[in-house]
């Protein structure tokens, strides 16, 4: 079953969390040959599963539009043949990457005779809130398996159908390797009661991960008693410089706002410097506008512009905003200087980009602005745990501590001190 039921039919979520910490000490004692072995079955299993897997989602996908979700949020939502591949397609390259677990990062003689080694281990038990996104199941849930630890999903009330196929998958996958099927549980309820109640298990839970919009973090923020990983807010910004080669910079802003604009490394504001915008901002609407972009234009762009095609103002607001959509935000900027004001402003230290072929811009750039990935002369859909090589990744963080950017394997460990001696005292 998804999760255990209290006497009442209910579900119990201290039973759940017991049952994770006594999964978490079972896998963390699995060498790297047999969890290896076991994303390889999960990757196999998700392919033979595709058809219930999909009509499972179809069904979450159906509600949501009669229930008037955005076509953003759909998209997040969706899964079809090729997304489903692409995500057994990662569990498989997650399977291949290094076993960071049981890894001696660094070591030393001490003056005391004591030899001091620091051993990457598990983090124990994983709890993971989320949204509108299934695949987020099969990361998080894999690159636990791969680090030995135990994880709690709870995802939201739009993907219920969805994330009920895919842990099922997950579960079978661990019984048949003669693993706890608790090593990988689910909270199958949209009960709001359920979610605070998780944020304070910290008897059980060593780090919660919350993966969704502003509100949701927020939240975890205030109310949890496990410490918190958030990430994956993206207000991305692009800044054109007056020096750039704007045949090569138009297919990559096009890239990062079109390829998929529901994405959290899609970009939202475009920061054009004052000397270039009238030669560049017609090529800019000229390309993206055919394909259904809506442009939001500060006065700078609009003069740029002409009116010689089709934009809306930019509102109070709006250099704030995750889209999710094809608008994108265009001001122009007097310089390097402004353009890193805005994004100071109005960034969330997730992705941000330059482009232009002034080195010294470039540098200042790097050195000065604050995000967990920053761009010169690429695309900020490049931020993923997949494209860094990670396989995938538990989330994007945001923060400082302990991890930051992509999570893969080595943001889900962390480390004992271990001391060899030959009967040591301290004096």
């Amino acid at each position: 079953m998804d999760a255990e039921k209290d006497g009442k039919g209910g579900i119990d979520l201290e039973f759940m969390g017991r049952q994770a910490r006594a999964a978490a000490l079972v896998l963390a004692g699995l060498d790297s040959p047999r969890k290896n072995a076991l994303l390889m079955s999960l990757a196999q299993a998700l392919d033979e599963a595709l058809p219930d897997i999909l009509a499972a989602n179809a069904e979450d996908v159906e509600t949501a539009r009669s229930q008037g979700m955005s076509e953003g949020l759909l998209d997040r939502m969706l899964l079809d043949e090729k997304r489903l591949r692409g995500i057994a397609a990662d569990v498989r390259c997650t399977a291949a990457l290094p076993d960071p677990v049981g890894t001696v990062m660094d070591g030393r003689r001490l003056d005391s005779g004591l030899f001091l080694t620091r051993r990457r281990v598990p983090l124990g038990v994983v709890a993971a809130v989320y949204e509108a996104r299934p695949n987020v199941t099969i990361d998080i849930a894999s690159l636990c398996l791969k680090t030995g630890n135990a994880v709690i999903l709870r995802g939201g009330k739009e993907i219920l159908h969805s994330n009920a196929a895919l842990v099922g998958v997950v579960r079978a996958c661990l019984e048949k390797a003669g693993l706890p099927a608790a090593c990988a549980q689910h909270v199958n309820s949209p009960d709001r009661a359920l979610l605070m109640e998780l944020m304070h298990m910290d008897a059980y839970v060593d780090m919660l991960i919350p993966r969704g919009g502003e509100g949701l973090h927020r939240l975890c923020r205030d109310e949890s008693s496990i410490p918190v990983i958030t990430g994956g807010i993206g207000v991305c910004h692009i800044y054109v410089d007056a020096r750039v080669d704007a045949d090569r910079a138009l297919p990559v802003i096009e890239n990062a706002k079109m390829q998929r604009p529901s994405a959290c490394n899609s970009v939202e504001t475009l920061l054009v410097h004052k000397d270039i915008a009238s030669s560049f901002l017609p090529r800019l609407a000229a390309r993206l506008i055919p394909l259904g972009a809506t442009l939001h234009l500060d006065p700078g762009a609009e003069v740029a512009l002409g009116g010689a095609y089709p934009s809306v103002p930019v509102r109070e607001g709006d250099y704030g905003k995750e889209w999710l959509s094809y608008d994108l935000n265009v001001r122009v900027v007097s310089g390097l200087d402004e353009a890193l004001e805005h994004i100071r402003i109005h960034g969330t230290a997730h992705s941000e980009a330059v482009l232009t072929e002034d080195l010294a811009v470039a540098e200042r750039f790097v050195n000065e602005v604050d995000a967990s990935a920053v761009y010169v002369n690429a695309s900020t859909r490049f931020t993923d745990g997949g494209q860094f090589g990670l396989g995938a990744e538990v989330a994007i963080s945001t923060q400082r501590l302990h991890a930051r950017g992509p999570m893969g394997p080595e943001a889900l460990t962390t480390w004992k001190w271990i001391a060899h001696g030959n009967y040591s005292v301290r004096e």
